[in-house]
């Protein structure tokens, strides 16, 4: 059991990642984007074309690179496409994300093929610590959550001390008063999904290194992102990251049972807790 619970813990790491982009929309501008997964997996072609164009160069700084192009492509986005989206009838948001996500998996189907495909790491995503002679820990799954802790910490401090921050917390509390006050909403908002994209970007390299990824992989992913928010709670990022560690280690219960009921408890427990406590096992908090 004890192993069973590290390893959730470590997938709970990725899942995380996942989810803190959605956490961020949402909790910002009260937008459920449906393609987060599909944008996982395009992060994670990114990596793999940019490491394809560039003879096989080193993933991580590939996907460093890859990362301020993921903060433009969601201001532009953001800017000229979604704001005009958002308001009290979240309709056009989701059908406008939707066709999104369409978009883009029939454009990885066109350039990529439906074959799986991975981002090479040089024998790291088969490394692992060993604790003792029963248990070995992976260190890429460790890298992964110990990116996962530093991000939600990050994410945390940047709306909690910051002044962008405030002008976030501002703008997702009432806009038409933060706007009379002077900010720009629809700034604030592009910045919120730059951000969100970066985020994005992360989580779609690291799944790329950990595991392979294919085209049709976006829904899933959503699911895993949506349902660790659930759990956690609307807009709270360490809430977030609770849930993610939740849906992680009730899945890895799963599995150990049947390998078939892995992802089946993940969902029970997600349906429980929207069920019990709709609003999240933690509250959103500010500090």
């Amino acid at each position: 059991m004890l192993e069973t619970l590290v390893q959730g813990l470590l997938l709970g790491g990725l899942y995380t990642l996942f989810a803190l982009g959605q956490s961020l929309m949402f909790g910002v501008m009260r937008l459920t984007n449906t393609a987060q997964g599909d944008f996982i997996v395009l992060g994670a072609f990114a990596v793999i074309a940019g490491m394809s164009l560039t003879g096989g160069e080193s993933p991580w700084l590939v996907a460093l690179a890859v990362l301020p192009v993921a903060f433009g492509f969601g201001y532009v986005l953001q800017r000229f496409v979604l704001n005009g989206t958002l308001g009290k009838d979240p309709l056009p948001s989701l059908v406008v994300t939707f066709g999104l996500s369409i978009v883009i998996q029939n454009l990885l189907l066109e350039l990529f093929s439906a074959d799986p495909r991975a981002i090479e790491t040089g024998g790291l995503s088969t490394q692992g610590i060993a604790l003792g002679d029963a248990m070995s820990l992976g260190v890429l799954p460790l890298v992964v959550l110990a990116v996962a802790l530093a991000a939600t910490g990050a994410l945390q401090w940047l709306f909690a001390r910051t002044a962008l921050g405030r002008s976030f917390r501002a703008v997702s509390d009432d806009r038409e008063i933060a706007e009379l006050m002077g900010l720009n909403a629809k700034k604030v908002y592009a910045l919120a999904t730059a951000i969100a994209f970066v985020l994005i970007a992360i989580a779609g390299a690291l799944q790329g290194m950990r595991t392979t990824v294919s085209p049709s992989d976006g829904p899933l992913l959503l699911l895993f992102a949506f349902e660790a928010v659930i759990i956690g709670g609307m807009g709270s990022f360490w809430g977030t990251l609770a849930g993610a560690m939740i849906l992680g280690v009730t899945q890895q219960i799963g599995f150990r049972l049947d390998p078939g009921w892995g992802i089946w408890f993940g969902h029970i427990v997600f349906l429980a807790v929207l069920v019990l406590r709709p609003q999240g096992l933690f509250p959103r908090t500010r500090g």
